[in-house]
């Protein structure tokens, strides 16, 4: 009896330890995956870091405004497996990137797609 007592407060401790890295994924309420958007531009920054990846990117919209946009993908071990080069993308190229954006209403957003100039299309997830 003993030794159950002893299993189910190491799966409390877990589940306690494990609560803030679910906090830090909270990528469902900060970000509205309902309504993806498709967005084209040009790379003005990319780093193929941990803990996530980030593009930056500008987006000239009709009115010849352009809006500076930055979208986060997982980590570069999940990008790697999924067949991601590590250079995947460089300032100047242009890509179509889907994601979804911030419910904030920020020019920022979870990366799901982008494709590349040469038509390649990277799946985030």
């Amino acid at each position: 009896m003993k030794r159950i007592g002893t299993i189910l407060a190491s799966i409390a401790s877990l589940v306690v330890l494990a609560s803030p890295a679910l906090a830090h994924h909270g990528v469902n309420s900060e970000y509205d995956a309902a309504h993806p958007r498709t967005l084209k531009g040009t790379v003005t920054q990319y780093a193929f870091a941990n803990p996530h990846i980030q593009i930056y990117f500008d987006v000239t919209g009709p009115d010849g405004k352009v809006e500076h946009w930055g979208c986060e993908g997982p980590s570069p071990g999940i990008l790697i497996r999924n067949g991601w080069p590590r250079n995947a993308v460089k300032p100047g190229d242009q890509i179509t990137a889907v994601c979804d954006p911030a419910r904030s209403g920020a020019s920022v957003g979870a990366l799901k797609t982008i494709t590349l100039p040469d038509g390649t299309v990277l799946k985030a997830y």
